[in-house]
């Protein structure tokens, strides 16, 4: 299979952000989002190309340098690579951002603004969840359990 077509493959996340950010609301999506098997194909894809250049791979991210990623990540290869481990993990922490969401009462349509950061900039999603969490939780009176919930994640 070509790195155009895995990397293609790895999109096949998208049907799981798109349920979140606009049907957030509905308890079929809460229960689909439950499964850790969302982000399962990008996953596949991505030990798919790893395993085969395990010694390589291993090489570059053991001991890292800026040099020895650009080398890595430079190519269509670890493009591919880094594609699908971001949809993965992008994935996942989308997930867990949109149940701890649910269980504290967010509401969806507050969620889907920090759910399109999410996916579309990992981190910053991240991190806006963390500070959405942190002032519904203030706002809630439950300033001290905001700080010890998200020491303890």
């Amino acid at each position: 299979m070509s790195l155009e077509t895995l990397f293609a493959l790895s999109n096949l996340t998208i049907p799981f952000w798109l349920a979140m950010i606009l049907l957030g609301w509905w308890k079929p999506v809460e229960r689909i989002m439950r499964s850790p098997w969302v982000a399962i194909v990008p996953a596949i894809i991505y030990v798919a190309l790893v395993l085969p250049n395990l010694p390589q791979v291993l090489a570059s991210v053991a001991n890292p340098s800026l040099a020895g990623i650009t080398q890595l990540l430079g190519t269509e290869y670890g493009a591919t690579v880094a594609w699908a481990h971001f949809l993965a993990f992008d994935l996942l922490v989308g997930r867990w951002a949109y149940l701890d969401s649910r269980a504290r009462g967010i509401h969806p349509l507050v969620m889907a603004p920090i759910l399109f950061f999410t996916l579309m900039l990992g981190p910053v999603g991240y991190v806006a969840y963390l500070i959405l969490r942190g002032i519904h939780s203030f706002m809630q009176g439950r300033a001290i359990e905001a700080v010890v919930d998200t020491v303890g994640d």
